[in-house]
């Protein structure tokens, strides 16, 4: 074994040692770099500790999407844009450099059933995963169930505190099934403890009128909407369901391309 490959594996015993596998990974070919290129001592080093930086904030990155238990991982870059009605491709842009978080701001989707507010929710979840910080998306019902259940066992103090790390909590689809009393209570005041120290996101088919069929008790309501409508960006979306337009879209049915084509051969 030469020298150098002695070197080499040294350093790479080293950097397994200290758990740094960015440099690991980059620094056999930064040092040909620089060896070739002649460069500085400083120069080298930065490169190297820059390789480890970008291996972390990756990694965290990863890690932030995998907690925040996305059903699919889908991306603001693959929203069908010309379909997509009612909210602005620059206002979307703007929450996706999620400054919004670092000021405790919610954000409210609002619209009919399947006009891309669950996409959306996903994809500005992503940007903030991206970003490393901690997203956490889960359904309404599932929420106030999980709820139910540690207020049950006792252990809903603990389940507040994990929630609350959550720098983007997404709640989805809020107004498809009505919660009891004590479902309502829960989920109202796990939303105030969030209320201008961490952000929300809600999806909602249901205009702000028409909350109380929801919650069930119009003060409770309303106490949330104040809270909620205090510092947060309200998006509408409008339409018809982007599932019923491309099953109307889909391939002509076969026997419909036999009619098509013979009437076409008789016209001719």
């Amino acid at each position: 074994m030469s020298e150098t490959a002695i070197r080499e594996a040294v350093v790479t015993e080293h950097l397994r040692t200290l758990r740094l596998p960015g440099i690991a990974h980059e620094y056999p070919a930064l040092a040909r770099q620089a060896r070739d290129g002649g460069w500085a001592y400083e120069e080298f080093l930065r490169c190297v500790l820059e390789a480890e930086l970008r291996s972390r904030q990756e990694r965290t990155a990863a890690h932030r999407l995998r907690e925040a238990h996305f059903p699919d991982i889908k991306t603001l870059d693959q929203l069908d844009w010309k379909a997509l009605q009612g909210i602005s491709r620059p206002k979307l842009l703007e929450l996706a450099s999620c400054d919004y978080l670092s000021r405790a701001e919610d954000i409210i989707l609002a619209g009919p059933i399947g006009t891309g507010k669950t996409h959306i929710s996903i994809g500005l979840g992503v940007e903030a995963a991206r970003r490393r910080f901690r997203v956490s998306f889960t359904r309404a019902a599932e929420l106030v169930r999980t709820l139910l259940e540690a207020r049950d066992e006792r252990l809903l103090g603990r389940l507040h505190r994990k929630i609350e790390r959550a720098d983007l909590l997404i709640v989805d689809e809020l107004g498809f099934v009505p919660f009891d009393r004590a479902g309502s209570e829960l989920l109202f005041n796990l939303l105030s403890e969030r209320y201008e120290r961490r952000s929300t996101l809600i999806t909602t088919n249901l205009a702000f009128s028409e909350w109380v069929q929801v919650f069930g008790d119009a003060k409770l309501t309303t106490a949330l909407l104040d809270r909620l409508g205090h510092h947060s960006h309200i998006l509408t979306t409008r339409g018809s369901s982007f599932r019923s337009r491309n099953r109307e879209s889909g391939p002509t049915p076969p026997s419909q391309e036999r009619k098509e084509a013979r009437s076409t051969t008789i016209e001719s």
